[in-house]
Formats: structure tokens, sequence, C-alpha cells
């Protein structure tokens, strides 16, 4: 199994994983470019959700990404996302933080909390993150709009902290990629304990 960063078989040596890519990379359980929905479930659960939730996630997402991500190919009834082109799942009705290439865009993440973190400058409210979803809803957007209100309340119920804040920084986290291994190896140290 190749990993992410080592050369390929023709000896050219793969690029840096983007933002978005470094962001779905956590849920490729074995390291293979390919997420299936039994990754996305044990991705979920190694963060702290509980069944249901990783249930319906990795359905989800799965069924919502395969397709977008296998250009070309035949569906496939095990739902595959490929890492690689993950790019092309961006939805409409979104943030705008990541741009068409998968790239982080520094203003726009912290645009998110100029013009909607009233309460607290380096936090968001259930309210305030509400506001911003309607602020991104495009007109005849149904599908950008559920998937943007599925992954923000996702992470506002997995990471608010107990005043109901989502912080900037765990949000900054989902957009660098590393807020899942954080919280993989919390939840694991809680466990252990």
């Amino acid at each position: 199994m190749a990993s992410y960063n080592s050369i390929h078989q023709e000896g050219i040596e793969k690029k840096e994983p983007t933002p978005l890519e470094k962001h779905v990379m956590f849920f490729d359980i074995n390291k293979d470019g390919v997420i299936y929905p039994w990754e996305t479930y044990q991705g979920f659960r190694k963060i702290g959700s509980g069944i249901f939730l990783s249930v319906f996630a990795s359905i989800f997402i799965n069924a919502g990404l395969s397709r977008k991500t296998r250009p070309g190919k035949w569906p496939s009834l095990l739902f595959p996302i490929e890492v690689k082109n993950i790019k092309l799942a961006k939805h409409g009705s979104d943030s705008g933080v990541y741009d068409t290439e998968g790239r982080f865009v520094p203003e726009k993440f912290e645009e998110i909390f100029k013009k909607h973190a009233r309460s607290n400058a380096n936090a968001l409210t259930a309210q305030e993150l509400d506001e911003m979803l309607k602020a991104n809803e495009q007109p005849k957007d149904s599908k950008g709009r559920i998937a943007a209100l599925s992954e923000w309340k996702i992470l506002y119920f997995l990471c608010k902290d107990k005043n109901g804040l989502l912080g900037k920084e765990k949000v900054r986290g989902v957009y660098d990629g590393s807020l899942f291994e954080q919280m993989a190896k919390e939840y694991q140290s809680k466990n252990c304990k």
C-alpha cells in the first residue's frame, strides 16, 4: 500500500495534498486513496460519534460524494470516494473557504467570524451558525444547502463547547485537516482512563 506522499509507480512524486484532501484523508482508514462507507463509519466512531450518527454520515456522505469524485466511471454500489478528486465534490451554498482546487482561502475563513460571530469574535453560537448558513444560500441550490447544513450542524454537534460555542480554532482544524486526528486522540485518551 502506498502512502499519500510516496512515489508513484511511474517514479513521479505526488504533490502535497490540498487542504480539502487533508480534510477527508482522516477517513481513508487504509490510506489507499479511496474512502468507502465502512471507512467513513470507522472514522466517525474514532472521533467519538455514536452509532446512529456514524451510520447516517457514512451513507449520506458516501452516497452524496462518490459519483462526483469518480468522473467517467460507472456508478458503484460500494459508493467509494476518490480522495484525489474530492475538489469535484465541492457544493454550492458553502463558505468559499476552499477554492475550486481545494486550497484554503484565509480571507474567506476570517470572513465567517467577522460577519457572523457577534457574541464572541472567536466562536459561533447556534443562532449565528444558522444566520451564516442562510447568508450563504444560493438560489435553486437545494443540494448545496442540504450539504452545507449537514456539514455545519454535525460539526457544531461534535465540537461545540459547554457554553454552546463553536470555536474558531475547531473550525480552522476542519479546514486544515487537523481536527479529526485531534478529536480521535482526545477520544482515545478519554477511553483509556
